[in-house]
Formats: structure tokens, C-alpha cells, sequence
């Protein structure tokens, strides 16, 4: 079976996975969130032996490279890595609540993946610009920032339904009381902030040594840089927002949903854009 098939089964697994998790917030019974959580976790082991099948056949073809190299690649490894976040922050938290919120970002990446036009999942050789340690380094920590930004998303969502949940009344009540209080909402969109911005640094970081590497400059001010340094401005007037001016509650929620669009701009709009770094 190929990596594309494992994928395209695992898109589906993810769908279920989500709808389970939804029935547990809405009926409340922890069966069918523990049952969502065991599919996430298949699902996630089918995702990794995915990429590391298409791994090994990149080296099979004699091309030899990590599954990091275009556009299909790095989509299915932004869901792997918003995966890898969630299940490790269901274990630390012992909350599942997440998982109606965050589960979707994956399963949309995937799904985009598999049905898009413009999407070429063929295994396809390095060009020279690429053939670079620096570059897996740098997608690395970008993707795994960018699957840090996506929790903080999904946080921020979560406290602003809490907040409506609160002013709903009882019957509303309700219907959110299996997600956790706003304050521990808040903590945990900080930290997956903080996360994400340190990661975002050394993509940046890294992303500038390989640009020397393979065309002479740290920087030149191509579209995807640009917006690369202001999605990293958004989150870093946040930080600082929250540590010198206060800023706490659905202010740091909406800021989360603001840095989550720069962060998809980034990666997806400046693909419509004359850039170097152009998946199209």
C-alpha cells in the first residue's frame, strides 16, 4: 500500500475521531471521548508510518530526502505535527475537550492533500537550492511552531464559546461544561503561544542561514519572509501585550485567532504571490 492510500484512509479516520469527540461534548458521556482519543492515536501511528513509508521510497526512487520537500509534503506534515501537539497536551491536561477544536485542522489539511487540483503527491527530486540540511531544520521548526499557533487557535475559539456558554444561562451551561475553566484555557493558549513563537524564531533563524546557503543573502525581502517576520510580529506584540500592558481573557483569545490567519496567509496566500518560496 502506498503513503498516498494510508493517507487517504487516515483523512477519514480523523473525520471519525472528530465526530466522536463532538458526541462526547454534546452527550456528555466519557465512552465516545475515549473511544475518539484511541482513533486519534491510530490514526496519528498510521500517520507516521505514512511518512516514514514515503521516506524510505524517496530513497528507493535515488532521490533520498525527508518528506518536507513540496507542498503535499509539507500539508501532511502540518497535520502529523498538529497531531504530535494534541495528543501530548490530552495527556498532560487529561482533557479531551480539545479534541472537538483541534482534530478539524488536521483532518481539513489532510483532506485539502488529497482532493486539491494543484496538489502533486509524486515523490519529486530536490533542486540544488534545496539540497541542504538547513532546510529540514528550518521546515521543521516552522511547522511545528505553525502546529503551535493552531492549538492557540483552537484555544481561543474554545474560551470565546465558553464566554458565550457562561452568558447563555443554564441551558447553555450545560451544553459547555465539559470544557475546562476559562483560566486554564487562557495558561494553555499562552503556553502554546510561547511555543510557537520560540519555534517561529529559529525557523526564521535557520530559514536565513539556508537562504545564504543557496542564493547568497540572509534576506531579501521575498513575500514569504515579509509575512513570515509579521506573522512574527503579531505574536510578538502579544507576548508583550500580555506581559507589560495585562492583556488577558478574549483579547489574548482574539489575538490567537488574528496570528492563526497571518500564520495561513503565510503559508498558503503567498503561494498566489511571485515568491521564492512559491509551492505553485
Amino acid at each position: 500500500m502506498s503513503d498516498s492510500a494510508i493517507l487517504s484512509g487516515v483523512t477519514f479516520v480523523y473525520l471519525l475521531s472528530f465526530l466522536l469527540y463532538l458526541v462526547r461534548m454534546v452527550r456528555g458521556k466519557e465512552f465516545w471521548g475515549s473511544a475518539a482519543s484511541w482513533i486519534a492515536r491510530i490514526g496519528f501511528l498510521l500517520h507516521s508510518a505514512a511518512l516514514l513509508l514515503r521516506w524510505k521510497s524517496s530513497y528507493d526512487l535515488g532521490i533520498g530526502h525527508a518528506p518536507l520537500a513540496n507542498f503535499y509534503e509539507s500539508l501532511i506534515f502540518f497535520a502529523w505535527a498538529v497531531l504530535l501537539l494534541y495528543l501530548i497536551i490530552e495527556w498532560k491536561t487529561c482533557s479531551r475537550s480539545l479534541g472537538v477544536f483541534v482534530i478539524p485542522v488536521a483532518f481539513l489539511l489532510l483532506a485539502f492533500a488529497s482532493i486539491s487540483p494543484g496538489v502533486n503527491d509524486r515523490i519529486q527530486p530536490l533542486i540544488p537550492a534545496l539540497q541542504s540540511n538547513w532546510l529540514t531544520v528550518h521546515v521543521l521548526t516552522c511547522f511545528l511552531g505553525y502546529a503551535s499557533f493552531a492549538m492557540a487557535f483552537a484555544l481561543g475559539i474554545m474560551y470565546l464559546l465558553k464566554g458565550k456558554g457562561q452568558d447563555g444561562g443554564k441551558e447553555a451551561g450545560a451544553f459547555f461544561r465539559l470544557i475546562p475553566a476559562a483560566n486554564a484555557i487562557e495558561e494553555l493558549l499562552y503556553q502554546s503561544v510561547v511555543l510557537g513563537f520560540v519555534l517561529l524564531s529559529l525557523g526564521i533563524m535557520t530559514g536565513s542561514v539556508w537562504a545564504q546557503y543557496a542564493w547568497g543573502s540572509y534576506w531579501s525581502w521575498d513575500p514569504k519572509e515579509t509575512w513570515s517576520l509579521i506573522t512574527w510580529i503579531v505574536y510578538a506584540v502579544m507576548l508583550h501585550a500580555r506581559s507589560v500592558r495585562g492583556w488577558r481573557g478574549k483579547r489574548m483569545a482574539v489575538m490567537a485567532l488574528v496570528g492563526f490567519a497571518s500564520v495561513l496567509f503565510t503559508y498558503l496566500g503567498v503561494n498566489y504571490l511571485d515568491s521564492l518560496h512559491s509551492y505553485f
